[in-house]
């Protein structure tokens, strides 16, 4: 019933790793170029680095607080620790990425300033698109093998996952690639032109890019954080479990919402087989429950007898009305 294989977290683990290393390497190289060239568009390339490689620590954070074991205070686990560690970093990439390269490309235009050694600028770029592509080639890889086990496209699989440590990679290095691209544009304009005006805009066009990136991560933290409906795919996988047990004849409501990365809480409705007394029947729910909970997505299993006359669930049908929106417990 999974819709992420059984190594993703320690795939997710590598993924914000090896950004992590890139951003550091590629942020220090870019603030030497910032200083020695005066750029304005290397300026903001070095800040959205540097924000990045914070965002990397706090999404190690989240990857490893998440992961946490349940306890009696926390009875459903951590998981949602991982999105609130997640929107700190997509926070900073707003306030300090892209607040930070908007306010320098309007001080560039107000008070502009001449930059030198256009070549340190070009070789900079150059190796931090390389190191950049190897980083982004990390996450492309995850997040296209999730979206082909989901049955999904990759930007969909990207915007949708439940992981946000490798929605937060993907999008920001998909973001420094194109921002990249953009200071390359604004120095050369600023070189061939002689006017500063173009690297600027370079800066202002970064920002204002790593400012679309950081609300979308922020709007998706938001999501899961209030109560996130798992995947149709995954409900389906979840009612074909249920309707696997020995003891279960028909499912007529299931809801399923993400507790965290690949964490479900599943709450169904079932008929069992045969008529069984009371106490056989508490038994009976228990086993089901407790086989559920030993998949390793399902964080806690709730079920409860079906009403007589509720229509049966059938894998791959549409929800019924009022089943698409499941309410935190």
């Amino acid at each position: 019933m999974t819709h992420a294989d059984s190594g993703a977290d320690q795939e997710s683990t590598l993924t914000v790793v090896l950004a992590f290393g890139a951003n550091l390497a590629i942020a220090l190289a870019k603030s030497v170029a910032a200083a020695l060239t005066g750029s304005a568009s290397m300026v903001a390339e070095a800040t959205h680095s540097w924000a990045d490689t914070g965002n990397e620590v706090l999404l190690l954070i989240a990857n490893r607080r998440s992961r946490h074991a349940p306890d009696r205070a926390h009875p459903l686990g951590f998981g949602r620790e991982a999105y609130i560690w997640s929107m700190f970093a997509a926070l900073g990439l707003f306030a300090l990425g892209a607040g930070v390269s908007i306010t320098h490309g309007i001080q560039e235009l107000v008070h502009p300033e001449p930059a030198t050694d256009y070549g340190i600028a070009y070789a900079v770029l150059g190796i931090s698109f390389v190191l950049e592509a190897i980083s982004f080639r990390q996450a492309y890889t995850q997040v296209r093998g999730e979206a082909a086990a989901a049955d999904r496209d990759l930007l969909e699989q990207a915007l949708h996952t439940s992981d946000p440590t490798v929605r937060a990679v993907f999008a920001e290095d998909a973001a420094a690639l194109i921002g990249l691209v953009i200071a390359f544009a604004g120095v050369l304009l600023h070189q061939v032109t002689g006017s500063p005006v173009p690297d600027a805009i370079g800066s202002i066009l970064v920002g204002v890019l790593l400012g679309v990136i950081a609300v979308i991560l922020i709007d998706r933290n938001r999501r899961f954080l209030v109560g996130e409906e798992a995947s149709p795919q995954l409900r389906n996988a979840g009612l074909r479990a249920l309707l696997d047990l020995p003891e279960v004849e028909r499912v007529t409501m299931l809801r399923m919402e993400y507790l965290g990365p690949r964490q479900v809480y599943l709450v169904g409705a079932v008929d069992l087989v045969g008529d069984s007394a009371e106490h056989t029947v508490a038994e009976q729910l228990d086993r089901c429950e407790r086989a559920l909970e030993r998949h390793p997505n399902i964080r806690k299993a709730v079920l409860s007898l079906s009403t007589p006359g509720d229509p049966a669930l059938t894998p791959d049908a549409p929800l019924p009305s009022g089943e698409g929106n499941p309410r935190p417990v």
